[in-house]
């Protein structure tokens, strides 16, 4: 009974606001969210993960991706999908979700993986399975690479190869170099203005990894291979996870300082311990607690300039014989036994307005605010069009949780503010800062007792928004 009121009070205070300062603040509006047809340009991605293995169902969620607004997804090759047969391909079910998906105006980016058992030495067909190790499987693998990027160099921008080689004990990073490159190099020979995408690294920890893959580039004259390099790293507090990340970026960037990084996978679970599956669910977690978390996840990220996939659109109905069996429910859409969706979660909508609001037209700044919580990140920005300063604002002490009190923050800035408000990121509510609550003093602003949760909220002068 008690985690239930606190659940109901957290509820409560979605409303930008505490209860007791809820009086005192005015809704002007509702944030405007946007399909990604109405969105020119952003760096946001939704993950269409597992698709290769039938555990998803793109025809029952594709109706949600355009007006979930990211800009690009992640979906997964299938070699083992395309080949039945020796030989022999079947692109049907790609071919029935590559260009649906691009003209919702969400550029689809395809993993080459995983590996094919028909034939010996051809590796696994599943999350933490083998690379393909055989000469017979080896060249099976460059024929369908090549099958693939021929039928869709024209509709795929980009091509991961591999994901989470580092589950398996047995993989090394030398290894896996070896393996990219000569994928790498046939996609490049194909379609040679593709961009190349590295590594779907599990952990951000695993740094001799990262250093070995990276120094076996050098030494064969393949750094020319790697444009993005891609990471997961789960953590239950989102916040902990850049001090690891800086330290792999500095090994990536050592060896080539233009790679681009991005998260490449990404999410928190929506359900208790012992009814989901995946990365994190060794705690309970919740639709709030997934949608807070996946907040943090983003403008995390995006506050430090490195572009997101989130993890993952529909649940995941994992079947036998692959790394885990159960439901991951990671998903923004909750999804039916049959893998039919039954409804969007809490963090659909809050995705939603993330992906509508923080577009190309958002500019992140080198200057930050400053605060009188030291828990509290933030992140400063401004509109290239509009004239006008946004701040997102988050309590990242612990992981999120069901109930939490807002901690009243004095925030302070250099920005052009006319209007003022706050942008509650997961109802989409905007609240007029009361005007005693705000002073500019000389070039700086200062904003006092501003509510501050353990999820994003946005700072912004209203004439950068779009208001419903």
């Amino acid at each position: 009974m008690q985690k239930l009121l606190g659940l109901l009070l957290t509820l409560m205070m979605l409303g930008v606001v505490s209860a007791q300062a809820q009086a005192d603040w005015k809704v002007i509006g509702q944030l405007k969210t946007r399909d990604a047809k109405d969105i020119a340009s952003s760096t946001w991605s939704i993950g269409g993960e597992t698709l290769d293995r039938d555990y998803t169902d793109y025809q029952s969620y594709k109706t949600y991706l355009g007006p979930l607004g990211a800009k690009r997804i992640r979906l997964q090759g299938g070699w083992s999908k395309c080949e039945k047969v020796k030989g022999v391909y079947d692109f049907a079910w790609l071919d029935a979700v590559i260009p649906d998906a691009a003209s919702r105006s969400v550029s689809p980016w395809v993993e080459l993986s995983y590996g094919n058992p028909i034939y010996e030495g051809g590796g696994e067909a599943k999350l933490a399975g083998h690379i393909p190790t055989s000469p017979e499987g080896l060249q099976a693998w460059d024929n369908w690479v090549e099958a693939m990027v021929t039928r869709y160099k024209n509709q795929v921008p980009a091509w991961e190869i591999w994901n989470e080689p580092d589950i398996n004990p047995k993989h090394t990073g030398k290894q896996i170099a070896e393996f990219y490159t000569r994928t790498a190099r046939i996609v490049k020979r194909i379609q040679p203005n593709a961009q190349l995408i590295a590594l779907g690294m599990a952990s951000v920890t695993k740094l001799d990894f990262a250093r070995d893959f990276m120094e076996y580039l050098k030494q064969n004259n393949a750094l020319d291979l790697i444009d993005i390099f891609t990471y997961h790293g789960y953590s239950h507090n989102p916040d902990l996870s850049y001090p690891h990340i800086e330290r792999l970026r500095a090994i990536v960037w050592s060896y080539k300082p233009s790679v681009v990084f991005m998260q490449g996978e990404n999410g928190a679970p929506s359900q208790a311990k012992g009814t989901t599956i995946g990365a994190m669910t060794d705690q309970d977690w919740s639709e709030l607690t997934q949608a807070k978390w996946d907040l943090r996840r983003m403008l995390g990220d995006h506050g430090r300039g490195i572009a997101t996939n989130l993890f993952t659109i529909s649940d995941i109905h994992y079947g036998p014989g692959d790394h885990m069996v159960g439901l991951n429910t990671k998903g923004l859409l909750k999804t039916n036994p049959d893998k039919t969706i039954e409804r969007p979660k809490m963090t659909y909508k809050a995705a939603q307005h993330v992906f509508s609001l923080f577009d190309a037209q958002i500019e992140l700044l080198k200057t930050k605010p400053t605060t009188d919580q030291p828990s509290v990140y933030a992140f400063q920005y401004q509109h290239k069009a509009k004239v006008g300063t946004l701040i997102t604002l988050w309590s990242g002490e612990a992981r999120p949780a069901d109930a939490y009190e807002p901690k009243l923050t004095t925030i302070t800035v250099e920005g052009s503010f006319k209007k003022p408000v706050l942008v509650d990121l997961i109802t989409g509510k905007v609240s007029e800062i009361p005007k005693g609550q705000w002073k500019k003093s000389g070039n700086q602003f200062v904003f006092s007792g501003i509510p501050v949760s353990d999820y994003p909220v946005v700072l912004a002068e209203k004439s950068t928004l779009s208001l419903l």
